[in-house]
């Protein structure tokens, strides 16, 4: 084994700069404002990414802008290609994803830096897993520059130092590493065809249907409980996991349950397993669903329908978003909705046994989506704990 400025690595492996890996200009900034403005957006067209769809490893899909074709060949040196690995260039420089086929032929931004790796040289796949160890991105927010923005610019990226094993070890470590993504992907598309499986059935039965007129209209209080969230002092959060789950706001939500990051010594507020999760503040109307008791900080409010219903419950409250993004579009500084205009919403309440029978219906379909979200974050605690494993080289894997 030898050092590298990561971790111990193998004798046979070697330690590369970037630039050095990549096509000739292959490190490249995203066009700058001069270029592009956001009135030249268009709804649809060739879609461009911004720091905002940059997931984990992956282009998220959901509100992409476009451009048209003539701005789509003006810009033609920032159209993307797969095997390109985009990274945030300001702000959260840690977020990279790389360029699949679906993403082939779209455009980065200029809050935007494109890595183009030489394939004869580095596996992009392999490289854009490489990125996203933590001892990786520990170095990139340190050399970051910037006190109040942390930025990357083309020099400070192109001369990180890169581990480089050979082609088939690189070939084999994205293999293994790809296998358990591609399953957790597999999973969230699945989930998502459920949800919205679950979300037509509810707009026929409580949005559309013809009796749905013969109901009474009522305020959201009267059909549901309410738990507004309040936050303890600062000193009795950990991420040591100490305690019970703390949600101060919309920043852990995944698909459909929260991240467990912060946990709290002194709750004085909870939502209970199964209850729908409402961003309360800035932005309003984000929605998950608590998958265990846990805390919640005044950024977060519990939701649960009288009867106990769950999954009526959280897709009244998917339904409900347009009505929270005017709350989100009233702040004066930023958006919020308190306990009085929420429990004030208005709608429509249907007999309970209509509510009953849907929760017949849907929850088993939740309970397939909540299945699929426990084996993804099984198979992502596993492709994490291997990742710094495989990379140092303590696990080996072979083609």
């Amino acid at each position: 084994m030898k050092t590298s400025p990561y971790d111990q690595i193998p004798d046979d492996w070697n330690i590369e700069f970037l630039k050095d890996v990549c096509v000739p200009s292959g490190i490249q900034t995203g066009p700058f404002g001069s270029l592009l403005h956001q009135k030249d957006y268009i709804s649809s067209g060739t879609p461009i990414i911004t720091v905002e769809h940059l997931g984990e490893n992956r282009i998220l899909h959901e509100d992409l802008p476009s451009v048209t074709d003539d701005d789509r060949k003006r810009l033609s040196r920032y159209v993307m290609q797969k095997g390109d690995i985009i990274f945030s260039r300001v702000g959260s420089v840690d977020r990279r994803s790389l360029v699949r086929d679906e993403e082939d032929g779209w455009l980065f931004s200029g809050r935007c830096l494109r890595v183009r790796p030489d394939p004869k040289k580095i596996k992009p796949e392999y490289l854009s897993w490489f990125f996203g160890l933590e001892i990786f991105k520990d170095y990139i927010r340190r050399i970051a520059v910037g006190a109040t923005m942390p930025s990357l610019n083309t020099d400070l990226l192109s001369n990180v130092p890169i581990i480089v094993p050979s082609l088939p070890e690189q070939q084999a470590i994205a293999d293994v590493l790809g296998a358990l993504d591609d399953k957790i992907e597999l999973n969230r598309r699945m989930s998502a065809t459920l949800e919205s499986m679950a979300r037509a059935v509810f707009r026929h039965w409580f949005v559309e249907g013809e009796e749905v007129k013969a109901w009474e209209v009522g305020k959201l209080g009267d059909d549901f409980n309410l738990t507004m969230g309040q936050s303890p002092p600062g000193e009795t959060y950990n991420e040591e996991g100490i305690d019970i789950p703390f949600f101060q706001g919309r920043a852990d939500f995944g698909f459909r349950f929260p991240t467990n990051r912060i946990y709290c010594t002194a709750p004085t507020r909870f939502a209970k397993e199964g209850d729908t999760l409402v961003s309360v503040r800035a932005p309003v109307g984000d929605i998950n669903m608590a998958a265990e008791k846990c805390a919640i900080g005044r950024g977060v409010a519990a939701v649960r329908h009288k009867t106990g219903s769950r999954s009526y419950t959280y897709y009244t409250m998917k339904f409900l978003q347009d009505d929270f993004a005017r709350f989100e579009a009233e702040g004066t500084v930023f958006g919020s909705i308190n306990k009085n205009d929420f429990q004030s919403l208005e709608i429509f309440i249907p007999p309970v046994d209509v509510v009953k029978e849907f929760e017949e219906v849907c929850f088993p379909i939740d309970q397939m989506i909540e299945n699929n979200e426990k084996e993804s974050r099984t198979l992502a605690s596993l492709r994490d704990g291997l990742l710094p494993r495989i990379m140092s080289g303590e696990v080996m894997v072979h083609s």
